[in-house]
């Protein structure tokens, strides 16, 4: 079972909520993980468990940095909007400065999301 993060600026929310319906059924398989507006969202549109941590602002992209530091985050679904500048862009940044340091896989769009998932061993399969 994977740890999977997700994370998504709010004007990237329902793209990752639409992608989130999609993969429910593989989704489910794994350990969820999200900062607290996003993975609310998530967890209402598809009905899958999510861990909320803190919303990204407040501290919910620190937690994830952490859970990634500690080996205790396997992948990272983070749809960034590249269009809108963010007040909190340094946590951002750190974010996916620290998956890239710690070789956690990385997706920042829909594309790649479904790439790295489809990577992810399906439990059900042993």
């Amino acid at each position: 079972m994977a740890r999977i993060g997700l994370v998504a600026h709010d004007d990237k929310k329902d793209d990752l909520c639409r992608w989130a319906e999609a993969h429910r059924d593989r989704l489910g398989l794994h350990e969820l993980w999200g900062t607290g507006t996003t993975g609310s969202r998530v967890k209402a549109a598809t009905g899958l468990d999510v861990h909320l941590l803190k919303s990204g602002p407040l501290g919910g992209d620190q937690q994830l940095g952490a859970m990634i530091c500690e080996g205790r985050l396997d992948v990272l679904i983070f749809f960034i909007d590249p269009l809108s500048a963010q007040p909190h862009d340094v946590d951002v940044k750190a974010l996916t400065r620290l998956a890239t340091l710690y070789d956690v896989p990385l997706a920042n769009n829909k594309s790649t999301a479904d790439a790295v998932l489809a990577a992810v061993p399906n439990p059900a399969e042993g």
